[in-house]
């Protein structure tokens, strides 16, 4: 029983992938390409199937400790040794150091007569020398249609296929064959995508005159793994597959702002500025400013000591920087300090995908904080907008993931509406700015609202947008019953009303003197009054307190006089009775 037990969680554990180390490719595949057991790329001409099975060959030996053989039935080990050199790869070292054994079979069907039963006797003994010469845990076999030309036999072929498959897969070897894509199958045979235990197909198209090269994983035994195109590109680091992982809603979120560079738009979002890891669109007509809002924008991350990349998708980077020099705004500052890269290329310089593919890797390098894409409806031209929108999207997604601070410009053309693009990328939008054009008497003004900033309260204000040698402004405009007034027509309305406002101001003042003259007059002859009521009160005083003085003498008088007549009277009295005594 617990051996049972042991046998089934080694079931459950799925089989073990052994990785690529090429970007994208490990994510697609979810882990790698199944370790010991074959792997069949197939194609058409041209499509890099050699470059992509050497690349998988060559980073396991560097970066993985598993040493690799290559057995080519086409080009010798000296050719794949030059071609792979554009990649900064040199083989020679490789093999110097015993990490990579390189075997060129000679194989020319018009020197072979199939004669009595044929097998790959012989191929067993050249792979078994090269797996022990270096011990190679990875086998590169280049390509399989080389070594069976010569031979109609379908029954052999099967047989032969299916025991050079088994034999790698007993020796543990994780292999890579390459295969020419047949007339509606997978390889010129058939057979070897039934054999294999993955298979990847890889497809060079050409529209519109534009190259792409995509990939699809068709069969992957045991695995989950993305059924899906992808796009990949092959350029001087390698492959680069674009990673799925991106396309998943698993953003994070920040609550931090970064400001916009520019004072009354940042005071128009809560005077802080947009969210860092958001996406902005700023769209208008030509000539509305985009270019100058998002060169703001790059200017102060860069004054924040924040990396920005810069895609200029019509206009060079010297052209820009000339051009947004007059509002100053210094980018070629910013460059040199090595904060600001600014790439430009032609939209019908690569297909969507390479241009997809190609921002990637710019950011994965640089590692910036902040991106600007200018314009993305250049991304429309020899494209359909289905198209456009997926690449666009999964750009977002891919930016949004790493937390950068997208700010993206779209031109509107003059007949459509100013809240529409034709790229259909609104929805994803965090924060759009609408750039418009205000034509008032015989003048045309920039105007600029926010459309949309979700998660903060914005200015639902239409300003007028003012460039000039002092930087840049959003002023507001005048609003009133002939409508928004920009321009001229604001400055002369302005000034009617900074005069009727002096004026009123004037008559406020006068009345005001007025009202003080009054008071003042009304002070004085309160002053006035009080001087005369206190001399007269004085005057009073003094007349009273006479009063009051005689009326007191007069009662002294008569309490002396009364007096007087007491003492008069009992003196008489007095005198009569001494008269009495005597008689």
């Amino acid at each position: 029983m617990p051996g049972n037990r042991l046998k089934k969680d080694s079931i459950l554990q799925g089989i073990e992938k052994s990785p690529s180390g090429i970007h994208g490719l490990d994510e697609i595949s979810r882990g790698g390409l199944p370790k010991g057991r074959t792997t069949i790329l197939c194609g058409g001409a041209g499509c890099g199937k050699t470059m992509i099975g050497l690349e998988f060959i060559v980073r396991g030996a560097m970066e993985f400790g598993e040493p690799g053989a290559v057995i080519a039935f086409e080009e010798t080990p000296e050719e794949m040794t030059r071609n792979i050199a554009s990649l900064g790869v040199d083989l020679q070292h490789l093999v110097q150091t015993k990490k990579l054994f390189m075997d060129h079979i000679y194989v020319e069907p018009a020197e072979i007569e199939e004669t009595g039963e044929y097998d790959l006797e012989g191929l067993f003994i050249r792979l078994e020398h090269a797996v022990k010469s270096v011990g190679a845990k990875r086998v590169m076999l280049d390509t399989l249609e080389a070594l069976f030309s010569g031979f109609q036999n379908a029954g052999i072929l099967r047989a032969e296929v299916r025991r050079l498959f088994r034999w790698l897969k007993e020796r543990g070897l994780t292999t890579i064959v390459t295969a020419e894509r047949g007339d509606g199958t997978l390889t010129r045979h058939g057979l070897e995508e039934y054999v294999s235990d993955c298979v990847i197909l890889l497809d060079h198209r050409i529209q519109d005159e534009i190259s792409t090269c995509r990939m699809r994983i068709v069969k992957y035994r045991g695995a989950a793994h993305v059924a899906d195109e992808v796009p990949f590109l092959i350029d001087e680091q390698g492959l680069s597959v674009l990673p799925i992982s991106s396309m998943e809603l698993q953003h994070r979120v920040s609550q931090e702002r970064v400001g916009t560079g520019i004072a009354d738009l940042d005071e128009m979002l809560e005077g802080k500025g947009y969210f860092r890891g958001s996406s902005v669109l700023v769209s208008g007509t030509a000539g509305s400013g985009k270019t100058t809002i998002c060169s703001k924008f790059a200017e102060a991350s860069c004054a924040r000591g924040e990396k920005c990349l810069y895609v200029g998708l019509e206009e060079s980077a010297e052209h820009v920087a000339r051009n947004v020099r007059s509002v100053g705004i210094d980018l070629k500052t910013c460059a040199a300090k090595g904060l600001l890269l600014h790439e430009a290329w032609r939209p019908s310089q690569y297909g969507l995908e390479t241009h997809l593919l190609r921002i990637h890797q710019i950011v994965e390098k640089l590692q910036p904080a902040n991106v600007v894409i200018d314009p993305i409806t250049s991304l429309l031209s020899g494209t359909s907008p289905l198209q456009a929108q997926s690449m666009l999207v999964r750009l977002i997604d891919f930016l949004k993931t790493r937390g950068i601070t997208a700010v993206f410009t779209s031109l509107t053309r003059g007949d459509s509406s100013a809240e529409n693009t034709d790229l259909g990328v609104s929805s994803l939008i965090d924060t759009w700015l609408v750039l418009r054009d205000i034509e008032l008497n015989g003048e045309r003004n920039r105007g600029m609202y926010v459309l949309k900033s979700r998660g903060m309260a914005h200015s639902n204000q239409l300003r007028e947008f003012i460039l000039g040698r002092d930087g840049v402004q959003l002023v507001p405009t005048y609003v009133g019953a002939g409508g928004v007034l920009t321009g001229s027509s604001r400055v002369v309305q302005e000034a009617v009303e900074t005069a009727a406002a002096l004026a009123r101001e004037q008559e406020i003042e006068g009345r005001q003197r007025e009202l003080q003259r009054r008071r003042d007059a009304l002070d004085a002859r309160i002053q006035s009054l009080r001087a005369e009521f206190a001399a007269e009160e004085e005057e009073m005083l003094k007349l009273i307190n006479q009063g009051r003085a005689r009326e007191d003498l007069l009662l002294t008088n008569r309490a002396d006089m009364a007096q007087s007549r007491r003492v008069a009277a009992n003196g008489s009295r007095l005198k009569a009775g001494a008269a009495k005594g005597t008689l």
